[in-house]
């Protein structure tokens, strides 16, 4: 299965995010990929006023990107935000392309280090699996990350790969916690874990919002051993790289934590 981790650094502007996401799409597309993640709020950074641009699935935004994947013939995923009921928005990660086009809400939101996302963002309910051509794929959003039950939950519901849309706050070992939150989800749950993050600004001379958590790059793909398998740097990139889902058969025989867990 190859697959193409499109970390950006998004803007403001949900129109510019879509000329982003389309360089992204045409690379991936023409690398070969079946499937193109980018990241969380991938429709406009954080830092943003979210209420005023949150779109339906059914809307602009969310449809153009789904004509993005549909020309390109690839899946793609991207971290968007859609109105919720109670006048909040919902951090929403969209899986559209050829025959697909469904979605998961942010379980978990980012009451930590200084920030409040449940403030202005409403929680999603429940895990979400999505079968593609070349593995069964679960979905989680950032903060998730830090909350392995999801992981289980993903593994045990059919996915053999897990992905993980961010955009990870910056500040003193916020690096060396993505990378070992990336990998012991693999280990959990015995699963590729392919997760995207938003390029650090600095590395495009932008400032970041000491306010919003913007992203540092290092999207990092990780085996069912828990190994890095892929990894970006810190500027916007292009990662296309090769998985092998049969790989998680083998390592769920050979480290059977989700047949032996008991709780």
């Amino acid at each position: 299965m190859r697959v193409a981790l499109c970390q950006i650094s998004s803007t403001s502007d949900p129109d510019a995010n879509l000329e982003l996401v389309a360089g992204g799409v045409r690379r991936a597309g023409e690398a070969g990929a079946e499937l193109a993640v980018f990241p969380e709020a991938t429709m406009a950074c954080f830092g943003t006023p979210l209420a005023p641009l949150a779109e339906p699935l059914t809307g602009a935004w969310a449809g153009e990107v789904g004509r993005l994947a549909e020309d390109a013939g690839i899946t793609v995923v991207a971290g968007m935000f859609t109105p919720a009921a109670d006048g909040r928005v919902t951090n929403t990660l969209l899986v559209t392309g050829p025959e697909q086009h469904t979605h998961y809400d942010k379980i978990h939101l980012y009451d930590a280090f200084g920030f409040t996302e449940s403030r202005t963002v409403s929680p999603g309910k429940e895990p979400v699996t999505v079968p593609l051509p070349g593995a069964t794929v679960g979905l989680s959003i950032c903060y998730d990350l830090r909350f392995p039950g999801l992981y289980t939950a993903l593994a045990e519901r059919g996915a053999s790969v897990l992905l993980t849309a961010a955009s990870w706050g910056a500040g003193s070992g916020k690096r060396e916690q993505w990378e070992l939150l990336v990998r012991a989800r693999a280990l959990d749950s015995t699963s590729w874990v392919v997760a995207c993050g938003q390029a650090d600004p600095r590395s495009i001379g932008r400032d970041p919002s000491p306010k919003a958590p913007t992203g540092i790059g290092y999207s990092t793909v990780v085996t069912p051993y828990g190994m890095i398998h892929d990894q970006l740097e810190a500027e916007p990139d292009v990662l296309v790289t090769d998985i092998d889902p049969s790989q998680v058969e083998q390592a769920r025989e050979a480290l059977p934590v989700l047949a032996n867990r008991k709780l």
